[in-house]
């Protein structure tokens, strides 16, 4: 019983202390400046006051932000995308020699437990009075609650095993909202508004906004002067301030070697992925990337009919040239026939009711055909119908483009 007694004295005299700290930049020193009118009884005073001040700007007294740092008081706000950094320091407390030191670092998640430590190795010994210091770096890709767990375990000169725990939790918040928007072109073009809110408390420097394609599809991004010059649309010092929203616009369009097949633009189709990186406070840099977009590709049917070349403006009651593009979208061969029916303002010329020919599957065909319009103003082009004639199936076309119609005359009394 003496000896137990003696070896439980020993141990409460071995103390080990875990320390843990978040590492962040430090801020702008802010002061609340105090004037007055040089009639009041103070007269220069308060300025004369801040004039001596170290911390305030010279030249800008008045300015709430000052030139000097300040340390951080509390632990902030820690956004999805930004790098969390934390100090970790295990230090001996006790007058006696501590062995086999580890320290473990891991952060727990809602989804997953992330081993943070530098190195899993073991300590040999930690002398009374000095201490084991390491950083962690981690990118935060999750939001909600997350735990850093810090163990330590060690061997003391008595052989005993000891080991203890201490956790650190905080809250991973959204920065951005993210909202997209897709617009079909009469092509095969697909137009992505993307809409960026800064949904923080401080500015933002958006460093950049790109949209990562898929293999399917080339991008262009249309935020670009037209000057000729490589600028964005937002200026040189791109800010987003605090709920400000932004618009981001891209124009995607299909490789050749997919333009050309029909069948493989069907139903939900991968677009590509937005990047975004911005950077706050001092420096401190942050980067998003979002999901896979996808898109709901328009249905054409059995047969897709579009305009390869349309004039913008013609002429009253002369003709002009389009060219139709006929896909099969279809997954047997067809037999087309065309047909040509007027409508009131607008006259097709040519042979109403010829053949086609047979149209494979995923093939395409270019007819070139020729209208005149008896009417002034914006005309619709309708009355095309193409005919397979294997199933006896017609397919009617209706409003497929618009011209305007101007008469080239000009009357004696204008």
């Amino acid at each position: 019983q003496d000896t137990e007694h003696t070896a439980a004295q020993h141990l409460k005299k071995i103390k080990i202390k875990i320390t843990m700290m978040r590492l962040t930049k430090p801020t702008l020193f802010t002061n609340m400046p105090v004037t007055c009118e040089d009639r009041d009884l103070p007269g220069d005073l308060f300025v004369r006051l801040m004039k001596d001040d170290p911390s305030t700007v010279k030249g800008a007294e008045t300015l709430i932000l000052g030139e000097m740092l300040t340390l951080p008081q509390n632990f902030g706000n820690i956004f999805l995308g930004e790098t969390f950094s934390s100090y970790i320091s295990v230090h001996n407390d006790s007058n006696q020699i501590v062995k086999d030191i580890l320290v473990k670092a891991d952060l727990q998640t809602s989804s997953q437990r992330l081993n943070l430590s530098a190195s899993n190795s073991a300590v040999s010994e930690l002398k009374p009075e000095c201490c084991i210091d390491d950083v962690i770096h981690h990118e935060v890709k999750e939001i909600g609650t997350h735990i850093l767990v810090c163990a330590v375990s060690y061997t003391t000169q008595m052989g005993e095993k000891l080991y203890f725990r201490k956790f650190f939790k905080f809250q991973v918040l959204k920065p951005l909202d993210v909202k997209t928007k897709f617009y079909n072109a009469e092509t095969d073009e697909v137009f992505l508004e993307a809409q960026i809110q800064n949904i923080t408390t401080s500015p933002m420097f958006m460093e950049k906004v790109s949209l990562e394609p898929s293999m399917m599809y080339n991008v262009t991004e249309l935020n670009i002067c037209s000057t000729g010059l490589i600028e964005s649309t937002f200026g040189k010092m791109s800010y987003l301030q605090p709920l400000d929203t932004r618009q981001y616009l891209y124009c995607l369009k299909p490789k050749p070697e997919f333009a050309e097949k029909a069948g493989v633009i069907k139903g939900v189709t991968v677009i590509g992925k937005l990047d975004i990186v911005w950077k706050t406070n001092l420096g401190e840099r942050g980067r998003l990337q979002t999901s896979q977009l996808q898109r709901m590709a328009p249905g054409y049917g059995d047969v897709r009919l579009s305009l390869e070349l349309i004039p913008d403006t013609v002429s009253l009651e002369e003709p002009f040239d389009i060219t139709c593009k006929i896909t099969n979208c279809s997954e047997r061969t067809m037999d087309l026939e065309l047909e040509m029916c007027n409508t009131r303002s607008v006259h097709w010329c040519g042979v109403s009711g010829r053949q086609l020919g047979k149209l494979s599957p995923n093939a395409s065909l270019s007819i070139p055909l020729t209208l005149l319009s008896s009417v002034q103003g914006l005309q619709s082009i309708s009355g095309l119908r193409l005919t397979d004639t294997f199933l006896k199936r017609t397919y009617e076309y209706d409003d497929i483009a618009q011209v305007c119609v101007v008469c080239p005359y000009t009357s004696p009394e204008s």
